[in-house]
């Protein structure tokens, strides 16, 4: 529940700029009046999500996710609607009056929620420990040493846990924050009725989101002498953080991988520190972890190029190759960069300086098939069984790549560097693709991109074939209905011809209709309810309507996949919009449920016949179904369909 004013609320979604908003997770590209950009929530080689400025909404026609700018915030960072408002407050400058800390607003706030709260609380304790604590001396010592800077401390809101056993807990829950919440962000450890920090004298480094909030830690031990404990500790998973879809310093690398469209990957938080420091700000690490498809979305929001900059150590280059296929899979672009052994992108920018380290990124700086197929051959020189597992590792990893003239490019150069001819490589490789194909002999469902162009497709087709082809009758009269709502809210307070409104129009006709499908159902009460106050409801009112359903449904209604090419005006070529034709369509529209509705009350009342066993009562009903026939078969005959029954 919210607890912010509603005038607030109207302030803040009437700034949030739709493009802005968006544009701050994905590298939106103009195509007639809208934007579009290959969609944040689900994979997709082309691009399907759109974004329209005009009407301040996005929607994605393969998964369906649709909203304003306050649903984008909540779908992209899984926020509650409060959280959401109040990102979009803090980004453009507007004051959201303090709630009141009691313990009726904690219940109201939501276990997700809490766990940020909490989070925050332990970020801005840790730094306080660095600045300001005597064992903070220690954490600011060993960072002195690695060269970091007190700027780059700052901006990357580095601290330090101290040695002791609860601490940081003693601290939450003196501050009144509850203990299921530090144990559930994995910050306390409970166990045998003890409770303890999980983190102690290390050097902290706060995992951020997308949008700048802290998720969880990773945690640096300065103990040498303990062999026990590990040297480097993270957070476990939990409702906020899950590591397979977070990456290190993307919060701070993101404007800088739009603008240069490029991302650098490391391993480690100092190599992204340590090259932020040295002016290479387009950088972001796994944290560890083997890459993931989660990971690569992230950074395809912001640049289709990939550099990986890997340590100077062969086991772990092989190691990582996986993941890197991966890359391929999705189709981005990889170059890759070794550094000399013993180096890490860290120890070498601090060894040579950041001018000398970015001319060796520029100069060592390979496309990745190139740079595995090098690999591969050096190890099979000699040996040709090693050099025939060689040339399959490398096919697969071509395999993967969905660009055909990029395949073909590589395939060429993989048969130089192996000397072999270029044939046998695209033979086996259609030998890999065949075996794909025949392990895919499933009946197939359709993804829902094609669901969704099949459905538009089908409803550009004429109204004769669509009465022909609609044999369940629920299902037209749901389409008929929406395509009534859509028009009530896309037109909802044009004048038509007679100088009634749309909405006026449309109810007055369908005053004696009740909408079958519920949600419909829902929003032309809320269009009665308006009318009957003496307002004339507008398209904003919807799409920034309180309640999810209405917002998302409405956005649906409202989005168009397609736009009219400018080039048919360019050549003269002039098609009517859909609004400069609007009285006619919505008549039409009125009359296509009116229609469908007589349809299922002509089946209703055909129906009671059989239920009626007085002679005289038969004849009443069948005459009044015959006359309920005729006047559906004049219906008919004015929008263009034959009725056989």
């Amino acid at each position: 529940m919210s607890l912010i004013p509603k005038e607030t609320v109207d302030q803040i979604i009437a700034q949030a700029d739709i493009v802005e908003v968006v544009g701050d997770f994905v590298s939106l590209k103009k195509k007639g009046q809208n934007m579009w950009a290959c969609c944040p929530f689900h994979h997709e080689k082309s691009p399907s999500f759109s974004v329209s400025p005009a009407k301040g909404i996005y929607k994605c026609f393969g998964c369906g996710k649709a909203g304003n700018s306050v649903q984008f915030i909540m779908d992209v960072e899984g926020t509650s609607f409060p959280e959401a408002l109040k990102y979009l407050a803090k980004k453009y400058g507007i004051e959201v009056p303090e709630e009141q800390a009691n313990p009726e607003y904690a219940k109201e706030q939501s276990d997700r929620d809490s766990l940020f709260i909490v989070s925050d609380f332990a970020n801005k304790h840790y730094q306080q420990n660095l600045t300001q604590h005597e064992q903070g001396g220690i954490g600011q010592a060993y960072l002195k040493e690695r060269g970091i800077s007190g700027n780059t401390i700052r901006k990357f809101e580095l601290g330090y846990s101290l040695d002791g056993w609860s601490d940081f807990t003693d601290a939450a829950l003196k501050a009144g924050y509850k203990q299921q919440y530090l144990e559930a962000t994995g910050l306390t450890i409970v166990k045998d009725d003890k409770r303890y920090d999980r983190f102690r004298a290390r050097v902290m480094f706060p995992i951020h989101n997308v949008s700048g909030r802290v998720v969880g830690f990773g945690a640096r031990t300065l103990k040498s002498n303990d062999k026990k404990s590990p040297k480097y500790l993270n957070s476990p998973e939990s409702d906020i953080y899950h590591k397979s879809n977070v990456l290190y310093g993307l919060f701070q690398a993101k404007q800088a991988m739009r603008m240069q469209d490029l991302c650098y990957l490391v391993e480690g938080y100092l190599d992204v520190i340590s090259l932020h420091q040295g002016g290479i700000e387009n950088v972001v690490a796994s944290s560890g972890t083997s890459l993931t498809e989660g990971q690569i979305k992230l950074i395809a929001r912001y640049t289709q190029n990939i550099t990986v900059l890997y340590d100077g150590d062969a086991a772990g280059v092989k190691a990582s190759l996986r993941g890197i296929d991966l890359i391929l899979e999705n189709g981005l672009n990889v170059n890759v960069v070794t550094f000399p052994e013993g180096d890490d992108p860290d120890s070498y920018i601090q060894k040579v300086g950041d001018e000398a380290f970015k001319k060796y990124v520029r100069e060592h700086s390979q496309d990745f098939i190139s740079f595995k197929t090098s690999l591969y051959a050096a190890e099979a020189q000699g040996n040709p069984v090693k050099k025939a597992e060689a040339i399959r590792e490398i096919v697969t990893s071509i395999a993967k790549i969905p660009d055909s003239i990029k395949r073909t490019v590589f395939f060429q150069s993989c048969s130089l560097i192996f000397d072999i001819d270029e044939q046998l490589l695209i033979s086996e490789y259609n030998k890999m693709q065949l075996q794909g194909r025949q392990q895919q002999q499933q009946p197939k469902t359709g993804s829902p991109e094609e669901d969704y162009f099949d459905y538009e497709q089908a409803a550009l087709a004429a109204e004769a074939a669509e009465y022909e082809t609609d044999t369940n009758e629920n299902d037209a009269l749901k389409r008929y209905e929406r395509e009534i709502v859509r028009m009530l809210l896309s037109y909802p307070d044009r004048l038509l011809e007679d100088g009634i409104t749309t909405s006026h129009y449309i109810l007055e006709q369908l005053e004696d209709i009740e909408f079958q499908t519920p949600i419909y159902r829902r929003l032309v009460e809320i269009v009665k309810d308006k009318l009957n106050q003496g307002i004339l409801p507008s398209a904003d009112d919807f799409i920034n309507y309180p309640d999810n359903e209405i917002r998302t449904e409405t956005t649906n209604l409202l989005s168009d996949p397609y736009e009219l090419s400018p080039n048919w005006a360019t050549h003269q070529i002039y098609v009517p919009h859909e609004s400069d034709l609007l009285p006619y369509g919505t008549e039409r529209a009125v009359l296509r449920l009116k229609f469908r509705y007589l349809e299922s009350v002509v089946n209703i009342e055909a129906g009671k016949l059989k239920l009626v066993t007085d002679p005289q009562e038969q004849i009443t009903q069948i005459t009044y179904v015959m006359s309920l026939k005729k006047l559906h078969k004049q219906m008919g005959d004015m929008l263009g369909i034959v009725v056989f029954k």
